[in-house]
């Protein structure tokens, strides 16, 4: 996904403190056992690896319904499928790497609406989520796929980190 002008006016854009009040916002409508995260990305790629290393940070913490994760992505190859896996009902939250520009770089974009993975690439995947939060690993350039594969692994870990422990925190699973 990538982050435009015109599509971050509808997003709230935050700081790793601020995500732990949207995760409440969240909390407050939907109890833990009534969503799946959806951590899109691959982790063939260190700037789209955000999506795997978040729902595995997930797991740990205990959520219990996460689809994507190291040990079993959620990439454009199955994305359809692994959404088709999700039981009806199911409130989902997805995550997603996203390239923005110089400015946002490390910041999060958050929305109650879907987002349309792999913007940035070029594809055309199904819009999905009824929440979204999209992360800003790197900045957007003319080669986006040399771009997430060039991004810095330890600044994509810290934000996945930030935001699993962020929705830990929003959920009460941890102080």
């Amino acid at each position: 996904m990538a982050i435009r002008e015109e599509e971050s006016r509808k997003r709230r854009k935050m700081d790793a403190d601020g995500l732990a009040s949207f995760f409440r916002e969240i909390a407050a409508l939907h109890s833990a056992e009534q969503l799946t995260f959806l951590c899109i990305g691959t982790d063939r790629s260190t700037g789209d690896a955000l999506g795997p290393l978040t729902g595995s940070r997930l797991l740990e913490y205990g959520f219990p319904h996460v689809t994507g994760s190291l040990p079993s992505p959620c990439d454009a190859d199955n994305l359809v499928k692994r959404i088709a896996e999700i039981p009806a009902g199911q409130i989902i939250i997805a995550v997603d790497a996203c390239l923005g520009p110089p400015a946002a770089l490390g910041s999060f974009f958050a929305a109650a609406e879907p987002l349309r993975p792999a913007q940035s690439v070029g594809l055309f995947l199904p819009a999905v989520g009824n929440y979204s939060l999209a992360a800003i690993v790197d900045v957007n350039s003319p080669r986006p796929y040399r771009t997430l594969q060039t991004t810095p692994l330890y600044r994509v870990m810290v934000m996945a980190d930030q935001i699993a422990r962020a929705a830990a925190r929003g959920f009460g699973l941890t102080d």
